[in-house]
């Protein structure tokens, strides 16, 4: 269980819902280990957060576990973004935990939103990755199938094809330099997707595809923070085993951080 998430399922206000997807990841393998990385390192965090004044625990949380993987993508991601509308048609707003960036396509059908937020190194606007139209370098494109507008915050890398869809109406690319300043400007609801590694690897190198010169953990925090009041789903993204925790441990802080700034705004 996430550190915290006692709510009954009928009672929950936030469904957090494991995904450890891990079949088209490139490079480095193990988001399989992701959801339980998230939850064992986010065993020491404090119940009570200062910035809100609030007890994790009194925020109606509920986990519902991991939902098991299986190696047809395509019809795994129908299973789990039918799941995830069940939690939306319940009146809860869901919280997925991968896995690879694939299951982000899920969360974004399941939710329908206006505008998709996406903090990650690449822009993952491809067509396909080695003949493979669901890896998780194509999730931008497969949200942009729903929503209006993408915005990705800290991207630095991509194909030159993605770079060219990048630059269309329906997509703003705010790089690592300016996320610091950036004020986000969304219309509608909202669905946020954190690929941790947006993190530079310093921060967080247990991730499959690192990339240098990427965000602070306090930029990403201050992003989270302030876009978690417009949310109507969330996931965290391409954590792995490959490190001592730092991916993990700042998975679950943003994760947290989500909630507590949600659930005050609500109050």
């Amino acid at each position: 269980m996430f550190p915290g998430a006692l709510a009954d399922r009928d009672d929950a206000d936030y469904v957090l819902l494991g995904a450890p997807l891990d079949v088209s990841t490139s490079f480095q393998p193990g988001t399989r280990f992701g959801p339980d990385r998230v939850r064992t390192f986010s065993r020491t965090f404090d119940d009570f957060d200062h910035l809100t004044a609030a007890h994790f625990t009194e925020l109606g949380v509920h986990d519902a576990g991991d939902l098991h993987a299986w190696d047809d993508a395509a019809e795994y991601l129908d299973f789990l973004g039918g799941t995830l509308a069940d939690v939306r048609d319940d009146g809860a707003l869901p919280l997925l935990l991968g896995g690879e960036h694939t299951v982000s396509i899920a969360g974004v059908r399941a939710c329908a939103p206006a505008t998709v937020v996406v903090l990650d190194a690449h822009l993952d606007l491809r067509r396909e990755y080695d003949g493979n139209p669901l890896s998780h370098s194509t999730v931008v494109r497969h949200a942009l199938d729903v929503a209006e507008r993408a915005v990705i915050v800290g991207a630095r890398t991509g194909s030159e094809a993605e770079w060219e869809r990048a630059a269309a109406d329906d997509v703003t690319v705010v790089p690592p330099e300016e996320a610091g300043e950036w004020a986000p400007d969304v219309e509608g609801p909202v669905y946020l997707s954190v690929d941790v590694d947006a993190a530079d690897p310093a921060y967080a190198p247990g991730t499959g595809t690192m990339e240098p010169f990427g965000l602070t953990p306090r930029e990403m925090h201050r992003i989270v923070r302030s876009l978690a009041p417009d949310c109507v789903g969330f996931d965290v993204v391409e954590v792995n085993d490959r490190d001592d925790g730092q991916a993990a441990t700042l998975a679950g802080k943003l994760l947290r951080a989500f909630v507590f700034a949600h659930a005050a705004a609500d109050a």
